[in-house]
């Protein structure tokens, strides 16, 4: 526990340093984003997703320090396979952040990421836990099918449900709380050195993307949090867990595909302090909270998200403790 303490703090504390110091430096060199949901739409600090890919990696390579000489028990080779997916997928963030890669090809890159996990599978277990049927082997489908799309599908729905400031760190931080609680009481160790780090690294970016926003994460942050979820209920043998913790997500998808995902106008416009969906069509989850409730502040709309978060985090927790 204290070991994984000491992951945690130092994420945070890597992550929050890392941010004050890019914060400036992406402003100075254009690296910006327009806040559409503010009056004016100041233009904020974009990719600040660095900050917490540097902080989750900072404390993952302390957890493997200490399974070195500190005893933290885990099997390194799993984690390190993770850690070269989530780290293929955050640089098809920056990339995307930087030349913005067509949607389509976004899609679809996630499953090359996959590979590495895809290898430690095929040498490892290939069963996967169902609700109500228990542990099932699903063999050859499992490693060149679940775990490719599982990746492509969680990487993807994290980066769709955003753009509203603290929504995605919020979200994401109470996802990987209860997935780290849950790993503990199972005892999937690989997972813990997953998600603790990526939990502390979330918290300390937290503070400055929180309303009103000095930087985003933008795709580099937001692929990389579905990256260490997927990566973390693969290498737990919990997907189904980490499937139902996206229920939120998946519903903002369903919205959004029968819109034909927009690239513009999923944003509120701001009247008298309240955020209405823009033009008045419900394009995403958002804009229907938004609408429901008669027009909602972008802080309150954040903290109804992150307390549905909570609340499917808790169901997933008492269904899978």
């Amino acid at each position: 526990m204290l070991a994984l303490l000491a992951v945690l703090a130092f994420s945070l504390l890597v992550t929050a340093g890392l941010s004050h110091f890019l914060i400036p430096r992406l402003k100075k060199f254009g690296i910006t984003g327009k806040d559409v949901n503010k009056e004016g739409r100041p233009e904020v600090a974009e990719m600040g997703g660095l900050a917490i890919v540097a902080g989750f990696t900072a404390g993952v390579l302390l957890a493997i320090m200490l399974n070195t000489f500190n005893g933290l028990e885990f099997n390194i080779t799993y984690v390190l396979a993770a850690l070269v997916t989530i780290h293929a997928m955050a640089f098809m963030g920056i990339v995307d952040d930087l030349l913005d890669i067509p949607q389509a090809v976004k899609a679809f890159l996630p499953l090359a990421a996959a590979v590495p996990l895809v290898a430690v599978s095929a040498a490892g277990s290939t069963a996967m836990a169902l609700p109500f049927l228990g542990e099932v082997d699903l063999g050859l489908l499992y490693i060149v099918v679940l775990i490719p799309v599982g990746v492509a599908v969680a990487s993807n729905l994290t980066n769709m449900l955003a753009g509203f400031n603290g929504m995605e760190a919020g979200m994401g931080s109470v996802i990987m709380a209860a997935m780290a609680a849950l790993a503990f009481l199972n005892g999937r160790p690989e997972m813990l050195v997953l998600v603790v780090p990526m939990l502390g690294a979330l918290l300390g970016f937290l503070n400055n993307n929180w309303y009103p926003a000095k930087v985003f994460p933008g795709d580099v942050g937001n692929l990389t949090i579905g990256a260490v979820l997927a990566s973390g209920v693969i290498l737990g043998n919990m997907e189904t867990a980490g499937a139902l913790m996206l229920m939120l997500y998946v519903v903002d998808f369903f919205i959004k595909a029968y819109n034909r995902f927009p690239s513009s106008k999923w944003w509120g416009e701001l009247k008298d302090g309240k955020l209405y969906p823009a033009e008045g069509k419900v394009r995403g989850f958002a804009q229907l909270v938004m609408r429901v409730g008669g027009g909602v502040s972008e802080r309150n709309l954040v903290l109804i998200f992150i307390g549905m978060q909570a609340l499917v985090g808790l169901a997933v927790f008492f269904l899978y403790a």
